[in-house]
């Protein structure tokens, strides 16, 4: 499983002194794997109802490894790295796309609710397309 989006930074992603904010990559990791489900079939806002179990994300964490800055051109690729029981771990790796440097890593675990919100095991529709 991966899934890709490119950008450009913009002047929100930014602090005053024009480097990318620390927490700007959250909402890109978040927005890769959004576009991820919903290349799958699986909209968000509707999978609690229709499917009968939704995600509800764990963990968030990020290393930033080169410094990026307003304007540089980013692309973001999800992947799996790992699939447990009741969650599974999506890593987002950031590439600045004019050098080629990788400049944050990213991960997230999602854990799959039922709608009471009790973790249930990763359904099949999830795993089929995690490829587990």
């Amino acid at each position: 499983m991966h899934h890709s989006l490119s950008f450009d930074l913009s002047y929100a992603d930014t602090d005053p002194s024009g480097l990318v904010y620390f927490a700007a990559w959250f909402p890109w990791m978040e927005r890769c794997q959004s576009a991820w489900f919903h290349a799958h079939g699986l909209r968000q806002d509707t999978m609690l109802a229709e499917q009968g179990f939704g995600t509800v994300t764990r963990r968030a964490e990020c290393d930033y490894l080169a410094a990026t800055a307003l304007y540089d051109p980013i692309t973001v690729t999800t992947t799996i790295a790992e699939v447990g029981r009741t969650s599974f771990t999506t890593q987002h790796d950031f590439v600045r796309d004019a050098d080629g440097v990788l400049v944050a890593r990213g991960r997230l675990v999602i854990v799959t609710v039922d709608p009471q919100g009790q973790a249930v095991p990763v359904p099949e529709p999830i795993r089929t397309g995690l490829g587990a």
